[in-house]
C-alpha cells in the first residue's frame, strides 16, 4: 500500500503502527490492587457504609496507579481516595490516603496500617 497525502488528510498504512502481539510489558500493564488488599479495602468499606458514614465508591487505575474512592453522596466529590503506586514502594510506601482536594493525609509502605487511619479514635475507660 502506497502512503501519500491529498489535501488536508494523510492517507497512512496501520502495520506501521499495531503493536507486536502477545503479552504486553511490564511497563505497559495496569497497576490494580491484589485480593489481599482489595480484601482490607472493601472490608472496611463495609464498616464504614454500617455506620452511615459512606454510601458509594469509584475505582480508576492507569499505568501508575489505582485508586479507590469512597463518596458520602454519589453527587459530591471523593470524600477521601486510597491510592496504590507502586513505583513510590521504596521512597515514601506504595500506599497513600488522600482527602478532599488531592491533600495527602498519610503515607506508607503497608495497607493494613495505613487503613487505621479511619478508625475511630479509642477512649481510655476510668473505672
Amino acid at each position: 500500500m502506497e502512503v501519500g497525502c491529498r489535501g488536508m488528510s494523510e492517507v497512512i498504512a496501520l502495520n506501521q503502527f499495531r503493536q507486536p502481539a502477545g503479552k504486553p510489558s511490564a511497563t505497559d500493564r495496569a497497576i490494580f490492587f491484589d485480593r489481599r488488599e482489595f480484601s482490607l479495602i472493601l472490608n472496611l468499606y463495609s464498616r464504614m457504609v454500617g455506620r452511615g458514614e459512606w454510601r458509594d465508591y469509584a475505582i480508576g487505575h492507569d499505568k501508575e496507579s489505582c485508586s479507590f474512592a469512597v463518596f458520602r453522596r454519589s453527587a459530591d466529590g471523593a470524600l477521601y481516595r486510597i491510592v496504590k503506586t507502586p513505583k513510590l514502594a521504596r521512597r515514601q510506601g506504595a500506599f497513600a490516603i488522600l482527602g478532599q482536594g488531592g491533600r495527602i493525609l498519610r503515607r506508607g509502605r503497608e495497607l493494613a496500617v495505613l487503613l487505621r487511619y479511619f478508625e475511630p479514635p479509642r477512649q481510655n475507660a476510668l473505672l
